[in-house]
């Protein structure tokens, strides 16, 4: 039987270049959750990801990846700098791509294959514009683009690396409204994110990370002002006087 999708992060360090991008990352996130990976830029948010996706070893510690019998059944979106966006494919053929586990890539696709690719793409709210090339797409198009392959590849575990980099507000809600729907089946999904305004508060759980684990837990657990500013310095202790220190109101003034 497949058992039901999960993470098991224990203990994890990673070296890149002869140093430790991570030191000692322990976490568990099982079906059904949205997960925010937080920290600044350089951090080892992508290593982290590399290394769930089983691109990078690690120099200590395991990574169990449950319900990961069926091939296709992580979806990995790297970094939007880490993609070729002049690669010329319409809308239609990069969500296809995901159908490549399903139908391997020496047949042509068949009816169930574009049926999975027109209701991914009906689920994003992108099927008029199969045909677009993905280069003429805005940053938030794109990033739905790639939630529509990893549905059409009937992927468990969605990892997105920065998500939400090059998206302005308004996308960022439609996407997140996505994501929750996919964790709503029952998924995984984790994004990570330098960003702690608009969409933080928005996760099930948070990872907090500077090379090293800073916090686990809700966000309202896990933001504490020491986490914060561990994380962002005297940026982190700003958006902590607006939204985790008691003594204020949601606007930011002093409470009596």
């Amino acid at each position: 039987m497949t058992s039901e999708p999960g993470i098991i992060v224990d203990g994890v360090t990673v070296e890149r270049g002869g140093h430790a991008a991570l030191t000692d990352i322990t976490f568990e996130v099982g079906p059904g959750a949205l997960m925010g990976v937080l920290g600044p830029n350089g951090a080892g948010k992508s290593t982290l990801f590399d290394a769930i996706a089983g691109l990078l070893p690690l120099a200590s510690g395991a990574i169990d990846l449950r319900g990961m019998e069926r091939k296709g059944a992580m979806a990995y979106v790297p970094q939007r700098d880490n993609i070729n966006w002049r690669f010329p494919a319409s809308v239609h053929d990069v969500v296809m791509m995901g159908r490549g586990n399903n139908i391997g890539w020496l047949r042509r696709p068949g009816r169930r294959d574009k049926q999975a690719v027109r209701e991914s793409l009906e689920r994003v709210a992108l099927w008029d514009k199969r045909s677009v090339p993905i280069t003429q797409l805005s940053g938030g198009e794109r990033q739905r683009v790639f939630i529509a392959r990893a549905l059409a590849q009937e992927a468990s575990i969605l990892l997105m690396d920065e998500a939400f980099s090059g998206v302005d507000v308004g996308a960022q809600e439609g996407i997140v409204e996505v994501l929750q729907s996919l964790r709503d089946e029952g998924k995984i999904v984790i994004i990570s994110t330098h960003d702690l305004t608009n969409i933080a508060q928005r996760f099930d759980q948070v990872l907090c990370i500077n090379h090293h684990m800073c916090a686990y837990g809700p966000p309202d657990e896990a933001f504490t002002p020491q986490v914060l500013e561990e994380l962002y310095g005297s940026h982190g202790l700003e958006f902590a006087h607006h939204h985790v220190d008691p003594h204020h109101d949601d606007d930011g003034r002093r409470l009596p």
